[in-house]
């Protein structure tokens, strides 16, 4: 069993939390009404412009690819409705809740200054630890990656040799960047910490993985290289081919990263 031939995973378009999150960063705090707290984050939609850029994301993967074999989405209405919106001529969607954004517990649906006022603590203890810590009453980012490897195992069983889509969030692309990638929680840190665009994962961003070095030549047992685009941008913005390379750590390379943290008990 192997992964598919091409794996290529597409974030949703903005939704309403999105445009809510953006506002409340810059002290707008009037979207978090009372009926949009009462709704659950599963149930945000798209705002216009989240359609109009999974309209064009839709236009590239067209062009891109002839058609796929097995379609996945996310039961969240934002993912739902941006793969419909993608309008893939012979798509047959599969849901799938392993699929679901990551879990934000009691920082959900909730404006910025309320997080920091209510959670700051625990917000700090983010900073310090972003791959193991977890939100109250939420999934820290291991616990997701968990969620993402029983995707795996299904598209290893089922899925071979065959290509596959998928739509998701943005959380979720990222732990299978970690598990495909084999990315430590120490890359992972300085990923997201990262200051370049390019590091980001963006509304309707595609990241594409394949088993072909560079999309089309000698077909190797697991994921070759991975290239990422924004197709909403004018012209579309791509990183290229990349060889994926998991790191291998030596003896002295362990103990030079514990070093690191200085140790508090003799």
């Amino acid at each position: 069993m192997a992964l598919p031939l091409d794996l290529v995973l597409v974030r949703h378009g903005q939704s309403e939390g999105n445009a809510a999150n953006r506002l409340s960063e810059k002290g707008d705090h009037s979207a978090y009404t009372s009926g949009f707290r009462d709704r659950h984050s599963s149930s945000f939609r798209l705002t216009d412009k989240g359609r109009l850029q999974a309209t064009r994301a839709g236009l590239w993967i067209r062009e891109e690819f002839p058609d796929f074999d097995r379609y996945f989405v996310s039961e969240y209405l934002r993912a739902m409705e941006t793969a419909a919106i993608l309008a893939l001529p012979h798509a047959k969607w599969l849901s799938d809740f392993y699929l679901t954004e990551r879990d934000w517990g009691a920082l959900d649906a909730r404006p910025e200054s309320e997080r920091l006022e209510q959670f700051g603590n625990e917000l700090r203890l983010r900073d310090v630890e972003p791959f193991f810590w977890r939100p109250p009453n939420g999934e820290s980012f291991a616990e997701l990656c968990l969620r993402v490897d029983r995707v795996l195992n299904t598209l290893h069983r089922e899925c071979g040799d065959k290509r596959v889509i998928i739509v998701c969030h943005g959380e979720v692309m990222r732990a299978f960047q970690v598990r495909i990638e084999r990315m430590s929680q120490i890359r992972f840190r300085e990923l997201i910490s990262s200051d370049l665009s390019e590091n980001r994962i963006y509304n309707c961003e595609i990241i594409h993985y394949s088993r072909r070095a560079n999309g089309v030549g000698k077909l190797f047992p697991f994921m070759e290289c991975v290239r990422k685009i924004r197709p909403t941008e004018e012209p579309a913005w791509t990183t290229g081919w990349r060889p994926i390379e998991r790191i291998r750590y030596s003896n002295e390379d362990l103990l030079a990263i514990v070093s690191q943290t200085p140790a508090i008990l003799k």
